[in-house]
């Protein structure tokens, strides 16, 4: 595999560390100030973190209330294009050594900026960091915490180390996420078809030198309503989006990884989940032939899956003959009742079989709400 990841030399950086915080924000008129309050009440030096907040063409008040924070929040305004046009345009007013990304209805800790950077000075070859999470209601009530069992290094040096990888995208989302400058500068813009970009930096910054995720929960990421991508609602122009994503990013990354020097096998495990989440997603929404149910599904369980036992092989090929019999609309509806009433405490009676990736991930609830 050809080596072209940037040079360790340009990661030498003086201290202290300055830091871009690129907030991102649509309509957050109600969430938009806990989220610059975060960044203000930092334990690392305000003096060192500049704030630049690129508002996508809200037409709440959310311009109004960003606006009591200038000159202190550098605010960007534009029309409305999505989250891609935004980072693209906010990345211009980025001078800091490292850009950590913040959605305007999101919330980070205290901590975060501190913890972050010295991961990067602890690993001085390391493009992005990334860490555990709270995820919240509309109210901010913590439902659960999402971490790592331990510190994790990431790499795509293999094809099994770059499928371990992309398992652990969710600890580099957005507000998760921060990239070394010399590398977020590398990677954009970030193609205009993607709804969304951090899976986009975060797997070409991987691709440049690696990722560490912190096991510490550092932010609050909050689902509601009106959120574009992961919400508690559950509708047809939200799994279009996903479509979109996943489909995108099994389109548009592999060109971009070879330029980071990617062999394609990797690029082929790198892209897996999303071009299999994608066919999926397109069955569900627009149909098409048993047979290509057939093929997904086939494809899924040998991606997903190492050692089943007897009984689940029975159970599995019994679901993928029922990919044969019903309409892919009609097989995937059933499915999605499936994971709904939580099913899969019946089948593993039948049958076990292990993952092919284990994520070291902890999940564990919660009701307190944490300001």
């Amino acid at each position: 595999m050809k080596n072209t990841s940037i040079e360790r030399r340009k990661y030498e950086i003086d201290s202290p560390v300055r830091v871009s915080a690129l907030v991102n924000t649509y309509n957050h008129e109600r969430f938009i100030e806990q989220a610059l309050n975060s960044v203000a009440q930092q334990d690392y030096p305000a003096a060192n973190i500049e704030t630049i907040v690129v508002d996508d063409g809200s037409t709440d008040a959310t311009p109004k209330i960003v606006e009591r924070y200038v000159p202190g929040v550098r605010l960007i305004r534009k029309t409305n294009g999505g989250q891609v046009s935004a980072l693209n345009v906010g990345a211009r007013w980025c001078t800091g050594d490292v850009v950590a990304f913040l959605d305007g209805d999101d919330w980070w800790a205290r901590d975060k900026i501190t913890k972050v950077l010295e991961a990067f000075q602890k690993y001085r070859d390391v493009a992005a960091v990334g860490h555990g999470f709270y995820e919240t209601d509309e109210t901010g009530s913590v439902n659960e915490t999402r971490s790592l069992k331990s510190e994790v290094r990431l790499n795509f040096r293999t094809p099994d180390a770059a499928r371990f990888a992309t398992r652990l995208r969710t600890f580099g989302g957005t507000s998760k996420l921060a990239v070394r400058r010399a590398v977020f500068e590398r990677s954009i813009p970030v193609p205009p078809e993607l709804p969304f970009f951090d899976n986009f930096l975060f797997f070409l910054a991987i691709a440049a030198s690696g990722a560490v995720l912190l096991p510490d929960p550092l932010c609050y990421y909050r689902l509601h309503a009106a959120n574009l991508y992961a919400s508690e609602v559950h509708n047809d122009a939200r799994l279009r989006r996903k479509y979109t994503l996943e489909h995108g990013l099994a389109e548009k990354l592999p060109q971009r990884l070879a330029e980071f020097g990617m062999s394609p096998e990797v690029t082929a495990a790198v892209v897996e989940s999303d071009r299999l989440d994608s066919e999926r997603l397109r069955l569900t929404l627009d149909g098409g032939w048993p047979w290509e149910t057939f093929r997904v599904e086939q494809a899924y369980f040998r991606a997903e899956y190492r050692d089943p036992d007897l009984g689940y092989l029975f159970f599995k090929y019994f679901a993928l003959l029922t990919t044969l019999a019903l309409p892919p609309k009609a097989f995937y509806w059933v499915r999605q009742w499936y994971a709904k009433h939580d099913l899969k405490k019946f089948r593993e009676l039948i049958g076990t079989a292990s993952p092919a990736v284990q994520d070291n991930v902890e999940r564990r609830g919660g009701t307190a709400r944490i300001e």
